[in-house]
């Protein structure tokens, strides 16, 4: 898991990045970013009931794509908040395909590092 100062938590933040944010679109996988004022990234994820109606497996979801950042941490740049949001194809989607389409969506974004 993301160590807490990496994690997006308040509704605030989220707005912010829904309004003035970039987004992106990689397969099942949107992403919104937008700069912010600290030396480190934040993430945020978001799965909502219509991928499943079923907590478990909404959880499980971002459980996945949380493991998944926290890998590519050091090469992602730093200065953002970035909000990661799944489509409803994503539940037939295995860990590898999904990191696949986060390094996609990382380089589309020109948000990695080479």
């Amino acid at each position: 898991m993301l160590a807490k100062k990496y994690r997006l938590s308040k509704k605030k933040d989220f707005q912010n990045i829904f309004k003035r944010g970039k987004s992106f679109k990689e397969g099942c996988i949107f992403l919104k970013a937008a700069a912010n004022n600290i030396r480190f990234s934040r993430f945020g994820f978001v799965v909502s009931n219509k991928i499943s109606k079923k907590s478990v497996e909404r959880h499980k979801i971002k459980r996945r794509l949380n493991e998944i950042i926290r890998f590519k941490m050091p090469l992602i740049r730093k200065g953002y908040d970035m909000v990661i949001i799944a489509g409803p194809e994503i539940k037939n989607k295995d860990y590898r395909e999904l990191e696949e389409i986060i390094k996609k969506l990382l380089i589309t974004a020109k948000l990695l590092n080479p």
